[in-house]
């Protein structure tokens, strides 16, 4: 395993030193004010002020930034150094207060050992993890008793579809259980640049390996929720609506391109 999250370690590494100079993270507009929290995101978390919160696989640090521009106390972890160098310079610069902390999450129990009121993770996350049992006992292991956790992110189901798919067709298998290496020059942020380490390593998993994992590892699930749009065009023929969300075009029945749960630690 060390060998995949070392060649996603160096993607994500390549990947932030784009991101933070794109259009579509729009650093400029953060350090100006605005917060990237999704709608929903805000919605079915609550109130956070005054409460600590873990963000798990935070990246350079926005969304993570965001939640403690609302008071959320906050710590962010990630595998990419260059992601968590990235996200403390921001923090700095901006003064708003954080932590942040390199690891692998397999690994974090080494170093970290606290619990939270939320632990949150979002958009893009599964499928970087090859262990969800594993995973889901990390993180319910953060949560402290009566505290929550939240997961939103792109549907397992919508990973059937190539990326460039230019119509509705299935290309992977919704049950495919082995290690998927994948090969590309751009990122979802800019598909136009080239990378210097291109290979991906990702794994698929369904909606009942989330959720039993989540169950198995002592939390209670208070919701599940599934939608019908996706926060960027994750197929090159959706259309962007007034709810500033990215829909199939109409007359192509409905299909679920996002979801998130919430739990909570009895106690």
């Amino acid at each position: 395993m060390e060998g995949y999250f070392d060649g996603n370690r160096k993607l994500w590494d390549g990947y932030t030193r784009i991101h933070v100079n794109s259009e579509f993270y729009n650093l400029l507009a953060f350090k100006k004010g605005e917060n990237t929290l999704e709608p929903m995101d805000l919605e079915e978390v609550g109130e956070v002020a005054g409460k600590s919160l873990l963000h798990l696989q935070c990246h350079f640090g926005m969304t993570t930034l965001s939640w403690a521009r609302i008071g959320a106390v906050v710590t962010g972890v990630d595998l990419s150094g260059e992601s968590i160098r990235m996200a403390r310079s921001l923090s700095e610069e901006l003064k708003i207060p954080a932590r942040f902390i390199e690891a692998n999450i397999y690994d974090l129990p080494e170093k970290l050992d606290e619990q939270f009121d939320i632990v949150y993770t979002s958009y893009g996350v599964l499928n970087w993890l090859p262990d969800l049992k594993r995973w889901a006992q990390i993180a319910a292991g953060y949560v402290k008793p009566g505290g929550i956790f939240y997961l939103a992110d792109y549907h397992p189901f919508s990973w059937v579809f190539a990326d460039e798919t230019p119509q509705l067709e299935i290309t992977y298998d919704y049950f495919y259980n082995q290690v998927l290496k994948m090969t590309t020059d751009g990122t979802y942020a800019d598909q136009e640049v080239k990378l210097e380490h291109k290979d991906s390593y990702e794994w698929q998993h369904t909606i009942s390996e989330i959720v039993n994992s989540l169950i198995q590892a002592g939390l209670q699930i208070e919701f599940l929720h599934e939608f019908p749009f996706c926060n960027y065009p994750r197929l090159p023929f959706m259309v962007k609506k007034e709810d500033g969300y990215w829909h199939l075009p109409e007359g192509i029945p409905g299909l679920p391109w996002m979801y998130s749960i919430r739990a909570r630690k009895p106690g």
